[in-house]
């Protein structure tokens, strides 16, 4: 593990024990030792570098507090523009951020958006309310405006703060005026969070030893056989997830022995979004974590298509992306939007070649399994059905594995060398699937048309017989 991994796991380590001393906090005191919690954490890995974080939150507090009328475009303007001078500080003679100070402005970006737009639908409702008289049932909606000690608390609040879960400030906020937290579950679903993060990190450790992503990059590699090189990705992919699936579950379990998210299961929470119903607190409520999950590890790895693998995974940033981005995409068309959608996630990952490389070939995957489900699975019966489905897994597995190493190699050279070695089998398998869609979609609606055809001009002898 390298000397940043070791980081991130003592900070998520130390936060799952720590959560559970805030239940027995007021909102104030909650609220104070979250935030100080948080910029311990932050100027301690972050140093100098906090700066870019902290002028991130102040540009979108002044934006809030004075134009909240366009503040939905103003901060996502603001955030993801400072995004690109934060990764071209460099040109202006500043020190190169590193891997913590990005972590942190990832997420600190994902929540300055989100506040605003929370925000301006608060100015709303009021205006709203001040018309009609009357109260408007608005679900996960604010009380009132955050100030900017709170906008700061929210910020950096230690749950998750490099790591992630994302999490609305209506979420943070309800979470500081819980009434009674010590009665709120905590050790059972901790404990079932994190029954398989041991295993995901032993095998995160056993396989990335027996394959390490530094060997792609050298010539010896291109001397394989072309299945070892076709394997190689499915190896650095499932790497990649049991990182990723030990990582998430950790900063699951850190919100959940906070009490962070945690809201009653009639509330049908969403991940990243909170409740979707308004619910009546009751002593019989059973309660859960949707709100601040991220990965859904089996679903990940068994669902059929490619757009509900990305739904599975990173769940608050996707719930994030769909209502900020792509509800708002500039086209109206579902492949240029989610080409859009795509586009803007590869570019809050960062600049790096790889990033675009792999998310814009979602699309393309999506158009594909799209044209072959309307064409062929939907004239198929249940055994067929079953046969297309398990086949479309396979693909879409080995589609991940493919975008998975323009994600981790990131530089174009390197990406387009592995994908050049391997044929560009996924782009091509992509383009055939569409290609063999649409054409067994135009022979279907040919054969319709003549079928059609012959049952008007049989309609017609029986009229002239008659």
């Amino acid at each position: 593990m390298s000397p940043e991994e070791l980081v991130y796991l003592a900070v998520l380590a130390a936060s799952i024990p720590v959560g559970f001393l805030f239940r027995y906090l007021s909102p104030s005191l909650k609220q104070g030792v979250s935030l100080l919690l948080g910029l311990i954490i932050t100027i301690a890995t972050c140093r100098i570098h906090t700066l870019h974080s902290f002028f991130t939150v102040l540009g979108t507090w002044l934006i809030v507090k004075y134009s909240w009328r366009n503040a939905p475009f103003l901060s996502l303007a603001w955030t993801f523009l400072y995004l690109l001078f934060f990764r071209l500080s460099t040109w202006f003679g500043l020190s190169s951020p590193g891997p913590f100070a990005n972590a942190i402005q990832l997420l600190l970006t994902l929540k300055m958006v989100s506040l605003a737009n929370e925000v301006h639908s608060f100015h709303l409702m009021k205006k709203e309310d001040v018309r009609s008289f009357s109260k408007s049932p608005l679900i996960g909606g604010l009380s009132q405006e955050p100030s900017l000690y709170d906008t700061i608390s929210y910020s950096y609040c230690y749950i998750g703060i490099m790591t992630g879960p994302f999490f609305r400030y209506q979420t943070y906020f309800d979470w500081l005026q819980q009434p009674c937290p010590q009665s709120l579950p905590g050790r059972v679903p901790l404990l079932q969070r994190l029954q398989f993060v041991p295993m995901y990190g032993v095998l995160f450790l056993v396989i990335n030893s027996f394959f390490p992503l530094a060997y792609v990059r050298t010539e010896e590699f291109l001397e394989h056989h072309l299945l070892f090189r076709l394997f190689y990705m499915t190896a650095v992919f499932f790497v990649f997830r049991m990182r990723f699936y030990a990582a998430w579950c950790g900063a699951e379990a850190s919100c959940i022995s906070a009490g962070l998210g945690c809201y009653p299961e009639g509330a049908l929470s969403k991940p990243g979004g909170g409740p979707t119903v308004n619910t009546a607190p009751d002593s019989s409520d059973t309660y859960d974590f949707k709100t601040i999950q991220n990965i859904d590890c089996y679903n990940t790895d068994f669902c059929v298509k490619v757009r509900h693998g990305m739904k599975y995974w990173n769940m608050t940033v996707q719930w994030w992306l769909h209502h900020y981005i792509y509800a708002n995409a500039p086209f109206k068309a579902y492949t240029f939007k989610a080409a859009w959608t795509m586009f803007i996630s590869a570019y809050w990952h960062g600049l790096h070649a790889g990033y675009y490389l792999s998310f814009l070939t979602i699309p393309l995957c999506m158009g594909a399994e799209s044209a072959l489900e309307s064409a062929v699975r939907t004239k198929l019966g249940p055994k067929g059905q079953s046969i297309f489905d398990w086949i479309h897994w396979f693909l879409k597995m080995r589609a991940y594995d493919y975008m998975c190493m323009g994600f981790v190699l990131l530089s174009f050279r390197d990406t387009v060398n592995y994908w050049t070695s391997i044929y560009f089998c996924i782009h091509v398998i992509a383009l055939a699937c569409i290609g063999l869609g649409k054409a067994l979609k135009g022979k279907g609606e040919k054969r319709e048309r003549k079928s059609d055809k012959e049952k008007e001009e049989n309609n017609q002898k029986i009229k002239a017989e008659n």
